[in-house]
């Protein structure tokens, strides 16, 4: 039999650039233009939100009512007024950007020493409000010139510096007289700018370019400054502003006017208020060791270490996938060329189609008749009827079509569709169209391959069905196209509903939700119908190399395992192993989107490794759970093969469970809802998209041990 060696080519140059991509640790293209800056030209600062690994709420910094409000100022050479809001994309939307202008004057090369913001005035409830945002450990996100404001750190040895974007709101601390915890805001903000001479012409004419931009906080009194507002010595130790509430009586605080006691809160907050002044200072430092192009790098310098750990989940997971393959390999060869007896895997292929008399006998109930053809299954004992044992026996009912079928296509078909979605985005990550610099592009462009990936949905969708006998093509088409999306709009929907109530950016405005609408039903809708129409009208049906019988074909129960006659127990222990090829890659997955939010998941060369390893091991494991299953001559192998793919996903949820109890603090109901919503929601979509891989690598293994017949 002659094999075309073609695709081992292909994978093995996929394996190639794969390894490439991961060693050359999925470099990123950091933007298509630079801008350039003359001497004194403004720079404008953007504020955005603050955030916190606490909590999954945001919130946009200008709907804070302790910070200065925008003035709607517009300077001479800006286009910007204070306050306006930036055009987003749909990401950044997504994921609570609000992105606007501030009052912050910031000039090219212009060092200021100190400068006032403004004075804010406060009642009870908003200093009650920033303190539990200190508690909880909120940090800031500005921007200047599309690089986040960054805590600036070193290593032990002072070797090495890295940034982590965003900086403190404040912080807590314990009163040393009454051991009361007391919080203090930071309301003075110190900028170094880093910045070098611009390449190619513009540095010529004299264009400069920003490759760091650093905050550092300091809380400082009100009491301790002058008539500008500044104190008189910003490098000065000076005392806190603390953040709390005084009775408008004066009984208490004249009554112990040398102590730290700190009265009880009044009823009345709106009728008690606070002072807080702001102000900054700004300095520009030359840097000559880090070039535009690499300005993203210190934000994950920090990550360097992690590289092992990375290495190490490649390493696994190519143990686990050998070894399946060994196994695999020993299955192959059994059901190809033969039981060890010599005679029992071939008893299928020299099956014969003949007419049968009417006279003729029908022995072992497992005869067929079409019309005029008869599946002669009449074997003797002098014919080797002993050795015709497990799953030699189904290849009558093996085909059949499954219960649940209407819902089973429609699932693969949106498999399909998040499958498509997926590889795209690891594709253009690793080749760095997708990085940190494009704010939001990740799920921007994630949304825009689900929705132009519906014609595969539909097409796929549609083909199954046909295949499994289906004749209600709308009814499939209308399920592929509203079912899957439309869980998922209702529960964004639903979660919307609380994060509207707690005023959070996370909280998707009105008309993005219309977005979204009009994307899901002008856009993928039509793309799904056409899909469809295709599958069902232009293309055949699978082509099966056995008949089905028109009586199924009893399940014995006895000398059966516990395992084997329960197809969702088998699925879900058989989950564990791509379990097992994740649970590394996991840990720092998990560690960047909830222990540390400020850093950013860049390493796709190396998910893209355990992706395809991921895919492999899935393979390998659903062709032993259906081998297993069709031993114990069970032929309901379509769910197993989807389940079985899938449920790792079970895992991963299980895994993310354990990990909230142990690892995080999140705090409040709203918090934890969305935690494990938001967690279900990923998982449901790793489910499906690993579960229509289990089912085509089952569905190719079945047609090909029962017949030898190609995947169309």
């Amino acid at each position: 039999m002659a094999y075309d060696v073609r695709p081992r080519y292909s994978l093995l140059i996929y394996v190639c650039s794969c390894i490439l991509t991961a060693v050359t640790n999925a470099f990123y293209i950091p933007g298509y233009s630079i801008k350039s800056y003359k001497q004194d030209e403004n720079i404008p600062l953007l504020v955005n939100k603050i955030y916190s690994d606490n909590t999954q709420l945001q919130y946009a910094y200008f709907d804070l009512p302790f910070v200065c409000p925008p003035t709607g100022n517009r300077r001479h050479d800006s286009s910007w007024a204070s306050g306006q809001s930036l055009s987003l994309n749909l990401g950044e939307v997504l994921r609570g950007d609000r992105i606007k202008n501030s009052d912050f004057e910031i000039n090219m090369s212009q060092d200021v020493e100190c400068a006032y913001l403004c004075d804010r005035v406060v009642d009870g409830y908003s200093i009650q409000w920033a303190q539990q945002l200190i508690e909880d450990g909120y940090v800031t996100e500005w921007i200047l010139d599309n690089l986040p404001g960054a805590t600036s750190f070193v290593t032990i040895d002072r070797k090495r510096k890295y940034y982590a974007a965003g900086f403190k709101l404040g912080y807590k601390d314990y009163d040393m007289v009454t051991g009361k915890p007391a919080y203090y805001l930071n309301n003075h903000f110190t900028m170094v700018v880093r910045w070098r001479k611009a390449p190619g012409s513009a540095g010529e004419h004299g264009g400069k370019v920003v490759t760091g931009f650093e905050v550092y906080t300091k809380s400082i009194d009100k009491d301790q400054r002058n008539m500008t507002g500044c104190p008189a010595d910003v490098s000065e130790e000076h005392s806190p502003l603390p953040l709390y509430i005084l009775p408008n009586s004066t009984d208490l605080t004249e009554q112990y006017p040398d102590s730290s006691y700190i009265p009880q809160v009044p009823t009345d907050l709106s009728q008690v208020s606070m002072t807080i002044p702001y102000t900054y200072s700004v300095y520009f430092r030359e840097e000559h060791d880090v070039e535009w192009a690499n300005r993203w790098d210190l934000y994950f310098s920090d990550q360097e270490e992690s590289t092992t750990t990375h290495w190490l989940a490649i390493v696994n997971s190519v143990i686990i996938s050998s070894v399946l393959g060994a196994v695999c390999m020993i299955i192959w060869v059994r059901t190809t060329s033969g039981d060890t007896k010599g005679r029992g895997d071939g008893i299928l292929e020299d099956a014969k189609l003949r007419p049968r008399k009417r006279s003729e006998k029908k022995t072992y109930g497992l005869l067929e008749k079409e019309g005029n053809v008869i599946v002669d299954d009449d074997l003797s004992d002098e014919e080797g009827m002993e050795d015709v044992t497990g799953w030699k026996l189904l290849h009558a009912d093996v085909f059949r079509p499954p219960p649940y079928a209407g819902l089973l296509a429609p699932l693969i078909g949106s498999g399909m569709q998040l499958v498509c979605m997926t590889a795209g985005l690891l594709s253009l990550s690793c080749l760095g169209v997708l990085n940190p610099s494009w704010r939001g592009g990740f799920i921007t462009v994630g949304i825009v391959l689900f929705f132009f990936a519906g014609g595969f949905s539909g097409y796929f969708s549609a083909r199954i069905y046909k295949t499994f006998g289906g004749q209600n093509y709308r009814k499939n088409t209308l399920m592929t196209a509203l079912l899957f999306p439309g869980l998922l709009f209702s529960l964004i929907f639903f979660l919307n509903l609380f994060t509207w109530a707690q005023a959070s950016s996370t909280a998707l405005p009105f008309t993005t939700l219309l977005a979204l609408i009009f994307l899901w039903l002008l856009v993928q809708l039509p793309l799904v119908h056409l899909g469809s129409y295709y599958g069902f009208y232009r293309s055949k049906p699978y082509a099966h190399p056995t008949r089905t019988s028109a009586v199924p074909r009893q399940i014995p129960s006895e000398n059966t395992t516990w395992y084997s006659r329960n197809q969702f127990v088998l699925s879900l222990l058989a989950g564990l192993i791509p379990f097992a090829v994740l649970f590394i890659e996991l840990l720092f997955v998990f560690k960047t989107l909830y222990l540390d939010k400020s850093s950013y998941y860049y390493v796709f060369g190396f998910l893209s490794i355990i992706t395809f390893l991921l895919a492999i091991t899935i393979g390998e494991t659903v062709i032993i759970t259906l081998y297993i299953q069709l031993c114990a001559e069970s032929y309901h192998w379509w769910w197993t093969s989807f389940l079985t793919g899938g449920s790792s996903a079970v895992w991963i949820f299980v895994y993310m469970t354990w990990y909230y109890w142990t690892k995080l603090h999140i705090d409040g109901f709203v918090s934890s809802l969305l935690f494990f919503s938001y967690g279900g929601l990923a998982c449901l979509v790793y489910g499906l998209a690993t579960g229509t891989i289990g089912f085509l690598v089952g569905y190719a293994f079945v047609r090909r041990i029962y017949g030898g017949v190609k995947v169309d």
